[in-house]
């Protein structure tokens, strides 16, 4: 027996996404990032889906990231959004991926590649978590011209608060464009998905969009801006039925009591799958179209659902995140009760879920 529990990714949703987005950004290119395994959504098939969407470039974080993506196939061009060690410099020759630098040490560790590398520099306008000082940035790009392995194929920067702050990412835009000002650039790009959305005046050469291509919105703002359709649903089946008396404490810890007779059901998915525990106390699952609360706490590998009187058997489909009828369970809705983002809900998804694309 396979467990019936598995995340459903809907490729046509990811195609919409990128159309939709691609339409607001224009001329700009979309720079579909895809590292994180796609945000938990698989890597391979949402970039080859992103590409013929109209996506010209991916990014990821990791090298092994980069291999498997030209392991798939995939030929187009993927830039990596640090840097990485200087022994990594023959790989990224080999796998043709586009580094990113902002030291002269990683520079000079590149200039020894064996092929000719097109460079990214990555200037700190105001993240402070990787990238050179502005007054560092035509240094270095003096250093990659310089040698004569290396050339100068873009410069960039990212934006911390661009869907909460809008003034910070004002004042960051200007300290870029004094940086870019007397440099000779193929191409320039500083925008994310909160960035390309509202700030028309950042999307540039490129955009580099991550939350918005697995259809969720960064930030309250850019839901008027653009239609974005989310693309993971986390599915399983009922696979036990008990009707249980007022007073019961059905799960670990007896954090909740039944009010009254009531028929629990147990579904094959937990915390190991990424069904977070701490949604135990107030969770939910849809079956039937229709909103049934966690009869208990979230266990490692099954979750008890209160449905109260309604009829529900075992196969009856059970949705933990997405839609079913014209019910929905967002990832919103995990994260708020999660305290957290709904960047980090989806990519907690397990990789022991299988992912079933659908169109």
């Amino acid at each position: 027996m396979v467990r019936p529990t598995y995340a459903e990714i809907d490729l046509g949703a990811v195609a919409r996404n990128v159309t939709h987005l691609k339409e607001l950004i224009d001329p700009s290119e979309l720079c579909a990032v895809v590292k994180a395994d796609a945000y938990g959504h698989g890597d391979a098939p949402v970039a080859a889906v992103a590409l013929e969407s109209g996506a010209t470039w991916l990014a990821v974080s990791l090298i092994e990231e980069g291999i498997r993506l030209r392991e798939a196939g995939i030929d187009a061009p993927i830039l990596l959004l640090s840097e990485t060690g200087a022994d990594s410099v023959s790989d990224i020759a080999k796998w043709q991926l586009t580094p990113t630098a902002y030291s002269v040490d990683f520079i000079e560790a590149l200039a020894g590649a064996d092929t000719p590398l097109q460079v990214h520099v990555k200037a700190d306008t105001g993240m402070h978590r990787v990238g050179a000082a502005p007054p560092a940035v035509h240094d270095l790009v003096s250093a990659v011209n310089r040698s004569a392995n290396l050339a100068v194929a873009a410069l960039w920067t990212h934006f911390p608060v661009a869907d909460e702050d809008p003034e910070f990412t004002a004042r960051q835009i200007e300290v870029f464009d004094q940086i870019v000002a007397g440099l000779d650039l193929p191409m320039i790009h500083m925008a994310n998905t909160a960035g390309a959305v509202l700030f028309p005046e950042a999307r540039r050469d490129m955009c580099r969009i991550g939350l918005g291509l697995y259809g969720l919105h960064p930030c309250p703002e850019t839901r008027s801006k653009v239609s974005l359709s989310p693309a993971m649903r986390l599915v399983t089946q009922v696979s036990h039925v008990q009707h249980l008396e007022a007073g019961a404490r059905p799960s670990y810890g007896q954090i909740k009591e039944l009010q009254t007779d009531s028929t629990v059901v147990t579904a094959p998915v937990g915390y190991a799958d990424g069904l977070a525990r701490g949604l135990s106390e107030y969770g939910c699952a849809l079956i039937g179209g229709h909103r049934f609360p966690f009869a208990g706490t979230v266990t490692m590998d099954q979750i008890v659902i209160d449905v109260g009187d309604a009829d529900i058997g075992i196969g009856d489909e059970v949705v933990l995140l997405g839609t079913q009828g014209y019910e929905e369970v967002t990832a919103y809705e995990w994260a708020e009760e999660l305290n957290t983002i709904s960047y980090e809900i989806v990519c907690s998804i397990s990789p022991r879920i299988p992912r079933r694309y659908v169109k």
